[in-house]
């Protein structure tokens, strides 16, 4: 698909009501365009050719005592939600696991940039909020932390 009609599929989309719009081409190309909630910001806009990163099972964990101490961990862009670096490796943290202030908990890919999101406190993982290859917000909770 060349830019002209991607642009083209961004025009069609602010101007109507549709929220998101996702076509497969015959090579297998995938594009998603979809609106953003606050108006005054661009649609995002992915491209792939080939998944990422596999679905990766997140573990369910127990309920914290204490909603009120947790630190939550936003995304700082608009992008897509990934667990880890690549389909074979683990995952940067599941819930469980301590993390330290600058270490990363995954990524968040926006215009084919790989954006590593570090935790800003010292913890235990509580609660991972998005799913892998989740399309997500700007602002958006990702993780819940305990700290230590």
């Amino acid at each position: 698909m060349k830019f002209k009609d991607i642009e083209k599929l961004v025009k069609i989309l602010e101007n109507s009501l549709v929220a998101e719009i996702e076509m497969t081409d015959l090579l297998g190309r995938k594009i998603k365009i979809s609106k953003l909630t606050n108006n005054t910001n661009p649609p995002s806009l992915s491209v792939t050719t080939a998944p990422v990163v596999q679905e990766t099972k997140i573990e369910k964990e127990k309920p914290a005592e204490s909603m009120e101490n947790l630190v939550v961990i936003k995304s700082p862009i608009v992008g897509t939600f990934y667990v880890s670096s690549a389909p074979d490796t683990p995952p940067y943290v599941k819930v469980g696991d301590i993390v330290k202030p600058g270490q990363v908990v995954c990524i968040v890919e926006a215009m084919k940039l790989m954006n590593e999101i570090e935790s800003d406190v010292a913890g235990k993982i509580v609660k991972i909020l998005a799913k892998n290859e989740d399309p997500i917000e700007y602002n958006q909770e990702l993780f819940l932390v305990e700290p230590l």
